[in-house]
């Protein structure tokens, strides 16, 4: 029998990503801190349950209710680390995004030398849907490598490399154009294998002079500045549903022949 919604229970620090206030990273650090009040009295435990249409959380004993849910896109530069902090000092996305929104966290990553297409959001649950391999959503890449490479190198990315004992491959690869001595290359992957690009040109020991994401799924980059963000609009997050909810349904069927 299905539990009233009213009832369901979740994790204090679920609870906390759930409404939007931060990570749940952030949530059990707040938590350990005894920042964190359920019902009036200080709560030292991530997962003590909490009834969310029914229960009362404040942080410093300022309640916290739903946020309205934001989705953003950024163009992240080159150099910049996918963190909130960085213990080395280094600058992070969120110098980019400025203090008039509400606390919202990256989609998946995008590392230090990388740059391109990055997803924000305070909805944890629609991030988990983004994020999730199984959703098998591509992303696609210009890279430029150092190096002058055919159709040949195309075919071999996509047939794929083992490295590290794992098989690294592109879903799609073709030549956009080659100069004197390097290359730039639009490479399309449906898995979330870490650093995978990066990954496979060591394999193949050729540089990675530039990697920038330039889409989503069906969300363009397109002409977004450097270090400049904006809200995806309605039809954008519609389309982004669509792409990974179709892609979850042929996936149930290849399950089941």
């Amino acid at each position: 029998m299905e539990l009233n919604r009213e009832s369901r229970q979740v994790g204090l620090a679920r609870a906390l990503s759930k409404l939007g206030f931060c990570s749940r990273s952030q949530a059990v650090k707040f938590i350990h801190a005894g920042r964190v009040q359920l019902n009036g009295a200080t709560r030292r435990d991530p997962e003590t349950p909490v009834r969310l249409q029914l229960d009362r959380i404040e942080v410093d004993g300022n309640a916290i209710t739903a946020e309205s849910r934001f989705y953003l896109m950024m163009n992240k530069p080159r150099g910049v680390v996918t963190t909130a902090s960085d213990e080395k000092g280094r600058e992070t996305v969120y110098s980019y995004l400025g203090e008039t929104l509400p606390w919202v966290g990256p989609v998946g990553r995008l590392d230090k030398a990388s740059e391109g297409l990055l997803l924000f959001t305070n909805d944890s649950e629609w991030a988990a849907r983004i994020s999730d391999p199984n959703s098998h959503l591509d992303k696609t890449y210009h890279v430029q490598v150092g190096a002058l490479a055919g159709e040949g190198l195309a075919e071999k990315l996509v047939r794929g490399v083992f490295a590290d004992g794992e098989l690294l491959r592109a879903k799609e690869a073709r030549v956009l154009r080659a100069g004197e001595k390097n290359t730039w290359l639009e490479i399309v992957l449906d898995e979330g294998k870490n650093r995978q690009i990066r990954r496979m040109f060591e394999h193949l020991r050729i540089e990675v002079l530039r990697l920038v994401r330039v889409a989503v799924g069906p969300l363009a980059l397109g002409q977004l500045a450097k270090g400049q963000h904006r809200v995806l609009s309605t039809m954008e997050k519609v389309a982004l549903d669509q792409t990974v909810a179709i892609s979850r349904g042929k996936d149930r069927i290849l399950e089941t022949q």
